[in-house]
């Protein structure tokens, strides 16, 4: 199968799942978008309202925010792609429990492989706990503390370096983490020319 294939089977089963409750209450799945030949993954943490009404990753006002921050290092969306750990709104935007954690994350896991990214960018605590977890790197410490460090890791069979930072929602709520996370924005922007060095 191809690469776009593998996403389209994806994108269906995630449109289609009734694995957990969130597929009672939300009104759009969001599987993810971008491009299926990215080197940089972004990974949230769940859908929010205008997430679960467009079936869309990152289209409220923390999705504007992300927009900016990206065409201020010379990305887009179209060449980066952008998922979330948890592909349904959970209600009033809490957070997501471990078992929906646990239910919706081998969606991720498939998508992961299939893209095959260098650079993986979670933000917000939830992305950066699975992430790091899963490439065997136990990190007690909350966002603030892990934010700003590249963790070069292996994430199921793939060598890659993870940046962990705020989730642009964050920042809207709380001003003061707007320097940080740009210049995280700056440090991404480093690590992309050195990963195309690479090629």
């Amino acid at each position: 199968m191809s690469k776009k294939e593998v996403m389209e089977a994806v994108a269906n089963e995630v449109k289609a799942c009734r694995k957990c409750r969130l597929g009672d209450t939300r009104t759009n799945a969001v599987p993810g978008e971008g491009s299926l030949d990215a080197t940089i993954l972004f990974i949230g943490e769940a859908p929010g309202y205008w997430e679960d009404a467009k079936g869309r990753p990152f289209v409220g006002a923390a999705g504007k925010l992300l927009d900016t921050l990206l065409s201020e290092i010379n990305l887009s969306r179209s060449t980066v792609y952008i998922t979330n750990v948890i592909k349904c709104r959970p209600p009033k935007n809490r957070a997501p429990s471990p078992t929906e954690v646990e239910t919706c994350t081998p969606y991720l896991k498939r998508q992961i492989k299939t893209i095959q990214p260098e650079i993986i960018v979670t933000l917000g605590r939830h992305a950066t706990s699975y992430v790091l977890s899963e490439a065997g790197t136990k990190e007690a410490a909350g966002i603030t503390k892990l934010r700003g460090k590249v963790y070069s890791v292996k994430l199921f069979g793939l060598p890659v370096s993870v940046l962990p930072t705020f989730h642009p929602a964050a920042v809207l709520y709380n001003a003061k983490h707007k320097d940080p996370l740009k210049r995280d924005f700056q440090l991404l922007k480093s690590l992309t020319a050195k990963s195309q060095q690479g090629h």
